[in-house]
């Protein structure tokens, strides 16, 4: 069982005391992307991407981000458990998401392995001030979105940074269903 549960989380006196943020590398250039994390206060980028790579953006491959960021002073990690493009299981509970790949994910969440690397971020939050990485640019096509629901259940406030004029607090999924710390999201007039 993960540390987290009934409403309540074990690391609780380690929460953040600030967000945890999300953003989305783009297309933006090394520098531009460095600019908008130190805007941000941010000190540690998880990368939530399945794949650490982009072909178009070879700037945001996992070995050239890391240096990077490093020349920076800002950490980098890893959070494969984290990532994207997960199966829908044939007897989901998420219908309400017609995406199936939100779909898929939302039933990922459902998982001890989920909940674990949640508390991973909520434990490396604890000391420093972290953003969740992945490629979309705008946080409603990415499934950042659904890992920032979890943490928003769990009583961590998150900041979706949109760009440098633009970051706003997360709002949870309008059709989500929250059951002490567990989201579905079935189908309904306002489901996704």
């Amino acid at each position: 069982m993960h540390g987290c549960s009934a409403g309540a989380c074990a690391c609780a006196a380690s929460r953040p005391a600030v967000p945890v943020c999300t953003i989305g590398h783009s297309n933006r250039t090394i520098d531009d992307f460095i600019g908008l994390l130190r805007q941000n206060g941010i000190t540690c980028l998880l990368d939530i991407r399945t794949v650490p790579k982009s072909r178009h953006n070879p700037q945001f491959g996992q070995d050239q981000l890391a240096k990077s960021l490093a020349g920076a002073g800002i950490e980098y990690r890893y959070l494969r458990g984290l990532g994207g493009l997960r199966r829908p299981r044939k007897d989901s509970q998420n219908a309400g998401w017609r995406n199936t790949s939100f779909r898929g994910y939302a039933d990922y969440m459902q998982s001890e392995e989920f909940a674990a690397n949640v508390d991973a971020v909520i434990e490396l939050a604890a000391s420093r001030t972290c953003a969740l990485m992945c490629a979309e640019a705008v946080p409603w096509r990415c499934h950042r979105s659904l890992v920032a629901d979890a943490l928003l259940v769990r009583g961590i406030p998150v900041d979706d940074i949109i760009d440098a004029r633009q970051r706003r607090p997360h709002k949870l999924t309008s059709f989500a269903h929250v059951e002490g710390l567990s989201i579905t999201y079935p189908p309904g007039p306002q489901a996704g």
